[in-house]
């Protein structure tokens, strides 16, 4: 615990020009005592740091005592501290770890460089978890997110449905969606890959084996295709729209949008008024009913005749409303 606190505050020191005992103990989450006696120790070891007594004084290094990335850009040193998510950092059990590691490249990046990471910082930031939604962290995540870092064969067992099976994976990668955590992996016994969520897992143990990854694997594409497929598996309906110019454009934001390219891409010649006709895959007419009334008098229901009905019996009941 201590020698990893000592690594830190020399990464500190390699940091910043100088920093004050209250900052160190603040960094470090220690007390400002415990700073000076880690201070002498690092001196005690042949590390270069030494204190500067007054009101612009502090913690230093002897100048020079750092190493330094070379080859990298000012727009590739920001762009490095964009990589990854805090909050799935955290959620992984990999959050010291990569503050160490923004430690070290702060340490070692040239003076000139030295704002990138408050310059990406204040610039972007990335929040994956949906709105109106308490993000929870599954309880077996890091125990997985382990399996995944170290190519090893992971026994669980996860809810299908009613029933509980037991499965060896191969566990190739993990996805944040919306706030959801996936894991994407190959079932042993059936070398295919599958995709399943994280908290519906009752129990994952990581085995003593590990396994030899598919160097042609590849994730992003993996999932793109599983998100697709899926979205496409729920659509077991279908419903005829004519859309207005405005109803064409905020399609994609009222309906599931692999529905919405499908449709719109299929859709005939405009009529005079720009008006098209599409055929639209749905979940189900109640679903269909609720993305729908999201586009208001920009769309008409031609088919099924009993979700026009729906709409008609809705606009009726708006006009009378609005009358009184």
């Amino acid at each position: 615990m201590r020698a990893a606190r000592l690594i830190k505050m020399v990464l500190l020191l390699q940091a910043r020009p100088a920093m004050t005992a209250a900052e160190l103990a603040r960094e470090l989450e220690v007390s400002e005592r415990t700073v000076t006696r880690d201070a002498q120790a690092l001196s005690e070891a042949g590390v270069p740091v030494y204190a500067e007594r007054g009101r612009t004084g502090g913690y230093r290094l002897v100048d020079g005592y750092r190493t330094r990335l070379t080859g990298l850009a000012r727009g590739e040193a920001e762009a490095l501290f964009l990589s990854g998510v805090p909050g799935a950092l955290r959620e992984m059990g990999l959050e010291d770890a990569a503050s160490v590691a923004r430690l070290k490249v702060s340490a070692a990046l040239m003076p000139s460089f030295r704002d990138a990471p408050t310059a990406a910082a204040q610039r972007f930031h990335l929040d994956a978890p949906a709105w109106f939604q308490e993000p929870e962290t599954p309880p077996l995540l890091p125990v997985i997110a382990d399996a995944v870092w170290d190519d090893r064969r992971l026994a669980a067992r996860y809810h299908r449905g009613e029933a509980e099976v037991v499965r060896e994976l191969e566990p190739y990668g993990l996805v944040l969606k919306a706030g959801v955590w996936y894991l994407c992996a190959r079932v042993a016994e059936a070398a295919a890959f599958r995709t399943y969520r994280i908290d519906r897992f009752t129990a994952a143990e990581p085995l003593a084996e590990r396994f030899g990854r598919d160097e042609e694997f590849d994730l992003p594409g993996f999932w793109t295709g599983q998100a697709e497929r899926f979205a496409r598996s729920i659509l077991r309906a279908e419903t005829v729209v004519r859309l207005s110019p405005a109803g064409r454009r905020r399609l994609p934001y009222a309906v599931d949008p692999v529905a919405a390219r499908d449709a719109l891409a299929g859709a005939g010649e405009p009529d005079a008024r720009g008006w098209v006709t599409v055929t639209l895959g749905v979940e189900s007419e109640e679903v269909a009913h609720s993305q729908l009334t999201a586009l208001g008098p920009e769309a008409e229901v031609v088919s099924p005749e009993s979700l026009r009905r729906r709409f008609a019996e809705d606009a009726a009941r708006l006009a009378a409303l609005y009358r009184r």
